[in-house]
């Protein structure tokens, strides 16, 4: 049994790795987090209802569609929050004001953009939200995101509307234009980079990935909760109770720790991370 689940577990690493035209240096993606999520993620692949290559068009989840008729008015929002958050006038600035994280939004963003917010929380299939900047010149370096349970989704709101300013995913290049709506899978490889003179501002979804039957949507709704809780997740009003009220914590916990880590360390941080692997590897072969 421990070797079928060892192989199993290589397979998916193997898998994930392989799969798209660009990939990671063999050693980074080694101590990659999408190593450890590997046989998660290529469940969600297996079992995926969305299409499964680097950009989804976006009316493959028409519940979405809203959020494009209306982006004048999320953009009006938007530039008051962050006018007010560039003023002072908001703790910690703009940038983290989520404006939705599973059943939470921060109270700013219930406040200053009610049009935003009633629009999100309508949409139960957005998990996590936040209008996310790109300043002039600046870039964000080729990586995987985690987990292949999510779609990602952007709406252009105040962009440069200038072929400098792109995303590449998986090779495949995308331009932000305001008023239009882009939906890719965040685990291929991607990056993308703002070498025009103004910046970007997009809406930013993370949506759940449709699956084909309802005990695979519920076992992606449960593990994107549990990650979600590794990340910058706020604290539940209230808190929960029972045994996820305790996981929720300990993941919170750990993210916490991650996150401390890498910014101290990232080759500290990647040798934490396969060092996980290792003992989990380990572990595995001793039971």
């Amino acid at each position: 049994m421990k070797w079928l689940i060892i192989g199993t577990y290589l397979v998916s690493v193997l898998c994930f790795h392989c799969r798209g035209r660009l990939r990671l240096p063999l050693r980074e993606q080694l101590a990659d987090r999408s190593t450890l999520l590997a046989p998660i993620n290529l469940f969600m692949l297996l079992f995926s209802k969305a299409p499964t290559p680097p950009f989804v068009a976006p009316d493959a989840l028409p519940e979405l569609a809203p959020l494009r008729a209306h982006w004048r008015s999320i953009l009006a929002e938007a530039e008051k929050l962050k006018a007010l958050g560039d003023g002072g006038a908001l703790a910690g600035g703009w940038k983290d004001v989520y404006l939705k994280w599973y059943d939470a939004a921060h109270p700013a963003a219930r406040e200053l953009c009610p049009r935003t917010h009633a629009l999100l929380q309508a949409m139960p299939s957005v998990k996590l939200a936040s209008f996310i900047e790109l300043p002039a010149g600046a870039s964000v370096p080729r990586h995987r995101d985690p987990y292949a349970g999510w779609l990602r989704y952007h709406l252009g709101l105040a962009t440069p509307n200038d072929d400098a300013c792109y995303m590449k995913v998986d090779g495949r290049r995308y331009v932000w234009r305001d008023g239009h709506a882009m939906l890719f899978d965040e685990t291929y490889v991607h990056w993308a980079d703002n070498g025009s003179a103004r910046g970007r501002l997009v809406l930013l979804c993370d949506v759940e990935r449709p699956m084909r039957f309802r005990w695979a949507q519920a076992v992606n709704h449960w593990c994107g909760r549990m990650l979600a809780a590794g990340m910058n997740a706020p604290s539940p009003a209230g808190g929960q109770a029972g045994r996820d009220g305790v996981l929720l914590r300990v993941l919170r916990g750990l993210g916490r720790y991650r996150r401390s880590l890498r910014a101290r360390s990232v080759a500290a941080y990647r040798a934490a991370v396969v060092v996980s692997l290792a003992g989990c590897a380990v572990l595995l072969y001793l039971i």
